[in-house]
């Protein structure tokens, strides 16, 4: 009996290439695209080359008309708003850095999309992220880097739990970019050369205060550019305009480059400073989960990152609290920011992660 797998599919050639893969392989494919937000015009998204619009739909069903495999599109908006967008905007009026994407992964992608699909008789649900799913000899299982550190996305997973992972497929993950490319023009795919999708796909010019703004209905008042002892510097836009480490956007007159530090929402400021500012070796964070391991004792020797693009730096993590964790550097590192995820590895293993607090 063969094994049923849904692919999500994006209509791009990751995803794509993921459903060949697998059907290569002997699973019973099923292709399924997420409708989760868009009621935009197709003409936006083929210019901004969202990973989850219209024309990803009609991308994704001529795919899987040319893999010769059964294709729907699945109604999920109402997920997506409750567990991304009202997160999203809620995190940034709160004066943190959310990563939409890793709460997508968690929330729609894998819990909305690995339920209905169970409940349609799959086995497994699939993707096409660079990464690959291992299980230890513990018994758990884990994500680990992909074959091409270049396109790792282990850092966006590190939130799935034990259960999802006993159920996913990451077929991708053995594989180069390029070497995606090429079986998917090797097979005749015509998204063999579709851009990847870069920004936020529900905030397609990148304005994430006019979203947040449009979205919430809610405008939020100018206040004060001051230095971390309290001096008055100039007026900011309201803090959705702004993350730590930013540089450009803050028009202040000071004859040299200076950076957002901190904000500070009780108080409605925004504290700037110079670029040594930004680099601390300790970080606290919460909301975790552990994924090659149940949980820590005591003190533990990690590579962590910080955020999608950081290279990851030696690091010891403890326990400070059921829900929280301390992470010391061995140096200090750039503009660790709240509400960004933390992720840490032990080698090519995902040891867990939690939220920079």
């Amino acid at each position: 009996m063969k094994k049923k797998v849904v692919v999500g599919m994006s209509g791009g050639v990751d995803s794509s290439v993921a459903a060949w893969l697998l059907k290569e392989q002997g699973y019973d494919v099923v292709g399924v695209t997420m409708q989760i937000w868009q009621d935009e015009e197709e003409q936006t998204q083929e210019e901004n080359g969202g990973c989850c619009g219209l024309s990803a739909v009609e991308d994704a069903r001529r795919v899987a008309q040319t893999l010769e495999i059964p294709y729907y599109v699945m109604n999920f908006k109402a997920e997506f708003k409750e567990k991304v967008m009202d997160y999203f905007a809620e995190e940034y009026l709160c004066g943190r850095t959310p990563n939409p994407c890793i709460a997508c992964n968690r929330y729609v992608k894998w819990e909305a999309l690995l339920q209905r699909s169970l409940s349609i008789g799959a086995d497994y649900i699939a993707t096409g992220h660079y990464a690959r799913i291992r299980q230890l000899p513990n018994g758990r299982y884990t994500i680990c880097r992909s074959a091409t550190a270049a396109k790792d996305q282990t850092y966006a997973l590190y939130n799935l739990t034990q259960e999802q992972l006993t159920h996913t497929l990451m077929p991708v993950g053995e594989y180069t970019k390029e070497e995606i490319r090429a079986i998917a023009e090797r097979i005749g795919l015509r998204v063999a050369n579709k851009p990847d999708s870069q920004e936020i796909c529900f905030v397609p010019d990148d304005d994430y205060a006019a979203f947040i703004e449009d979205y919430t209905g809610r405008k939020l008042p100018a206040g004060n550019f001051v230095t971390a002892d309290g001096r008055v510097l100039g007026q900011h836009r309201g803090i959705t305009h702004y993350t730590i480490g930013q540089r450009r956007g803050l028009q202040l007159p000071m004859g040299h480059r200076v950076f957002v530090t901190e904000i500070r929402p009780d108080t409605n400021e925004v504290v700037v400073g110079e670029n040594e500012e930004l680099f601390k070796r300790h970080l606290t964070a919460n909301r975790l989960n552990f994924m090659a391991v149940p949980g820590i004792d005591g003190e533990r020797r990690v590579t962590a990152k910080i955020r999608y693009n950081h290279k990851g730096a030696p690091a010891v993590i403890r326990m400070t609290g059921a829900d929280t964790i301390e992470c010391v550097f061995d140096e200090p590192q750039r503009a660790a920011t709240p509400g960004q995820a933390v992720v840490f590895y032990d080698g090519e293993n995902v040891l867990g992660g939690g939220t920079i607090l």
